[in-house]
């Protein structure tokens, strides 16, 4: 008789916080961010095990965020925090989402506001693991894998616009 081993798979988790603003017209909002941040976490080298917690909150409170933190006083699409000295056990960071700002870059870029807040949380959810965009080479590869993960969820890559489908035509 054999013996069969339980291994646990690592747990990853999103708590979403609704913190200011409105944002009940984006449709399924908590589904669209939690498929989100898992997909970005699968792309991840190797397991990830914890939580994010994303704030869904408003310009005013991003750009108050953005002057304490960043000494840039003005508001932005997504701010990411990865965690530090006394945050709970297990938090990867925090993902704070400003609403004004994510509403007027979808309608510039003429795309559904539910694409840009999966990308801006797949985004945010890169930082937190550690990728950044401060060189081009790290730019690139942050690239790549956004506009992987997202053609995953049926979203155009946000930097042409395209449909990428791994095949050739």
């Amino acid at each position: 008789m054999s013996a069969s081993l339980n291994v646990a798979a690592p747990i990853f988790e999103v708590e979403i916080v609704e913190d200011d603003g409105d944002w009940s017209h984006v449709a399924g909002l908590d589904h669209l961010i939690e498929t989100a941040a898992r997909a970005a976490v699968s792309a991840a080298d190797g397991p990830v095990t914890g939580f994010v917690s994303v704030a869904l909150s408003s310009d005013a409170t991003v750009s108050d965020l953005n002057g304490r933190f960043r000494g840039k006083p003005k508001p932005t699409n997504v701010l990411s925090f990865p965690a530090g000295d006394g945050a709970p056990e297990g938090q990867i960071g925090d993902i704070i989402l400003g609403l004004e700002t994510v509403q007027r870059e979808a309608v510039e870029q003429s795309i559904p506001v539910e694409h840009h807040v999966q990308h801006l949380v797949v985004h945010g959810v890169l930082h937190l693991l550690g990728y950044d965009h401060d060189t081009a080479t790290d730019a690139e590869r942050m690239e790549a894998i956004e506009i992987e993960v997202l053609s995953k969820l049926g979203i155009a890559n946000p930097y042409t616009g395209e449909l990428e489908t791994g095949r050739s035509e």
